[in-house]
């Protein structure tokens, strides 16, 4: 019921005004209301949590010039886990790793911010066509994010 009430209300879903600039680049691939786990054990400064595991869902999109990966609470609004161009330098505190079954990113959260310790993943689980695979540029990447990526992506409210 819960996937049901999702897809009804559009949790999960690419925002209109995201889709419309990643068509304008060449959408390789999308896939929406995709499963999200969120692995955490560490602490954020307002959350503490130890082996804590939660489901959230997503949206995955491949273009012509870059890699996006969303976590979606509420509907219409999507937070990026992953904006990365396929060109960028890959060195950063996330790792991504691209395959068939999905996309899993590893956070190095001490080193987005020093308040924070601990280890973070999330795992998008989707079946990703062969076809794709071989049409995008990497399987590997690395960059760096802003302390509000981690923070949305534990679920704490976060006021510069």
């Amino acid at each position: 019921m819960a996937v049901f009430l999702r897809r009804l209300f559009g949790i999960g879903k690419l925002p209109r005004e995201m889709r419309e600039q990643f068509d304008s680049e060449g959408i390789i691939y999308l896939a929406e209301f995709v499963p999200v786990t969120r692995r955490f054990s560490g602490k954020v400064p307002g959350h503490r949590a130890s082996g804590a595991i939660a489901s959230y869902v997503g949206s995955v999109v491949f273009t012509s010039q870059r890699a996006v990966a969303t976590l979606s609470s509420v509907p219409k609004v999507a937070g990026r886990t992953m904006d990365v161009r396929w060109n960028d330098p890959q060195q950063g505190t996330v790792t991504a790793e691209i395959s068939s079954s999905g996309i899993t990113l590893t956070v190095d959260i001490a080193g987005v911010d020093p308040q924070f310790s601990g280890q973070l993943s999330l795992t998008y689980k989707l079946d990703i066509p062969e076809d794709v695979l071989t049409r995008i540029p990497t399987r590997h990447l690395a960059f760096d994010v802003p302390p509000e990526y981690v923070y949305r992506a534990v679920g704490v409210p976060h006021n510069p």
